[in-house]
């Protein structure tokens, strides 16, 4: 661990029906995982699917795995065996030359179903190890990015061609990043599990059903471990014995590393009061966070992207406005890759920083948004300032975002963030009187609505509501329901 890498934490949370795994550095919230027992996600599991429906104005299919919504499969996740990788789609060949209705076809998820969206598939399996990612209809070998060191990527580059040519693999891998400075005996080791997870595999596909689950990914607390636990991890805690065991069992087997760091927590104190996570997790579903400065953000997550605002709110500096402007930015650059974590938001994400008109500034705000998102695990691009002084950036969507996993639409305004006033409604009540009036005979009429809309029929609407009743010939009962949001009312005929 080099001495300006910050220092990372792990606190996995047990409970009957939910996991939770939280990432720390410095302390510092990062990112949370939650896995619960009702909704496992889906990412890497393999499936033997059917072809439900080709589309090939699309060039795409629908393929029918045995869950509720079919799921996507696009040419271009089945084309690559032609070494197209790159390809534009209208180079690729059509999807009907490739699969047709009815067609088994094996398939692992890469998004989970995201709203009403199915999930999404491709049929180039991968199988992650602590150090590999075996890649059994490809032949080639990739390293990680994070790998910067030259002679280090040769090195292990070397060393995986020759251990596929050992075993005679027509295979591909990609070589992960904690797998910098590892030596040959742990990548043979790790591919030779992944050799027989593969055999297990093929065995059952031929021995299950169509539409059914071929392998599952390993639980949270396992994930944790293979792909979280670096060399900047210092310890990690978990506060159920059974599943500390279940990590102690896995890490004897394939990370002896991480054996050491394992600790099971054991105070009263519930794990995720620590570092003040909780809190922190609440904080995450606000639409606005509060800067140290006294400025604050605004976080819009919607289907189609989210928008970060920037406000500078309280804070006038001490110099100028221009200084005001710049350091409520990079401040806000700092908090807004930490909340793109937090939130797990991914996607198109817009940011509007408040103008800055030295040229200076917007590039120092740039860079440190892109050195704030380092760490980020999830693949991203950020673009240069538009001439609308726009951030657009785009962060690798793969699982639900923290809203949609802890929340749902308001009953009451269904997701549109509003409710109509009480006022609007008071209206709508009096042209349904007058629509009711006009096509039915009654004596009289009850209103039940919100306790606020009652309040202003009684108040301010009082005379108005009198005049209706005049101009109608009818009696006019008011009753509060506590159980109706603002904006449901009912007009009943007596």
């Amino acid at each position: 661990m080099s001495d300006d890498s910050p220092k990372e934490e792990i606190l996995v949370n047990v409970t009957p029906n939910e996991v939770r795994a939280a990432l720390l550095e410095n302390g510092i919230l990062q990112e949370v995982f939650i896995e619960r027992a009702a909704r496992r996600g889906l990412i890497s599991n393999i499936y033997l699917g059917q072809v439900s429906r080709v589309l090939p104005g699309m060039q795409a299919a629908f393929i029918d795995i045995g869950l509720t919504r079919t799921a996507f499969l696009h040419v271009s996740d089945i084309a690559r065996r032609d070494d197209k990788v790159d390809a534009p789609d209208d180079e690729l060949p059509g999807i009907r030359e490739l699969i047709k209705d009815g067609d088994e076809i094996l398939v692992q998820v890469v998004k989970d179903p995201l709203g009403n969206k199915g999930a999404r598939l491709t049929t180039f399996v991968t199988l992650p190890s602590r150090h590999l990612v075996l890649l059994p209809r490809s032949d080639s070998v990739g390293i990680s990015a994070r790998i910067e060191d030259d002679e280090e990527r040769n090195r292990l580059r070397s060393l995986v061609e020759e251990l596929l040519e050992q075993h005679e693999l027509q295979c591909g891998a990609i070589v992960r990043t904690v797998a910098e400075g590892a030596t040959r005996d742990a990548l043979q080791a790790d591919l030779k599990y992944l050799i027989k997870l593969w055999d297990v595999i093929q065995e059952r596909c031929s021995n299950h059903q169509v539409k059914s689950l071929i392998h599952e990914d390993l639980s949270l607390p396992l994930r944790v471990l293979r792909d979280l636990v670096t060399d900047d991890v210092e310890h990690i805690l978990v506060d159920s014995k059974e599943e500390f065991e279940a990590m102690q069992s896995f890490a004897a087997t394939y990370l002896s590393g991480a054996g050491p760091m394992l600790e099971l927590y054991s105070r009263r104190r519930p794990i995720f009061d620590l570092h003040g996570i909780e809190d922190d997790m609440r904080k995450a579903l606000d639409r606005s966070i509060p800067l140290k400065s006294g400025g604050y953000l605004i976080f819009d997550q919607t289907e189609a992207m989210t928008t970060v605002d920037i406000n500078t709110g309280g804070y006038v500096g001490h110099r100028n406005l221009e200084e005001t402007i710049y350091r409520t930015n990079l401040e806000a650059a700092v908090t807004i890759a930490r909340q793109l974590r937090l939130r797990n938001l991914g996607g198109i994400i817009i940011i509007d920083f408040i103008d800055m008109e030295e040229t200076t500034h917007r590039e120092n705000v740039l860079q440190v948004l892109e050195r704030s998102l380092a760490r980020d695990r999830a693949r991203h691009q950020i673009m240069p300032v538009s001439p609308l002084g726009l951030v657009e950036m785009t962060r690798k969507r793969t699982r639900e975002s923290l809203q949609h996993i802890l929340c749902e639409d308001c009953p009451s305004c269904e997701g549109r963030g509003f409710v109509l006033t009480a006022e609007t409604v008071c209206f709508e009540i009096f042209r349904e009187i007058m629509r009711q009036a006009r096509q039915f005979d009654f004596d009289e009429v009850s209103i039940l609505a919100h306790q606020e809309v009652i309040d202003l029929l009684l108040d301010e609407q009082a005379s108005s509501l009198a005049d209706l009743g005049e101009q109608t010939g009818k009696s006019i009962r008011l009753q509060s329901e506590s159980l109706y949001p603002q904006d449901q009312f009912d007009v009943v005929l007596m």
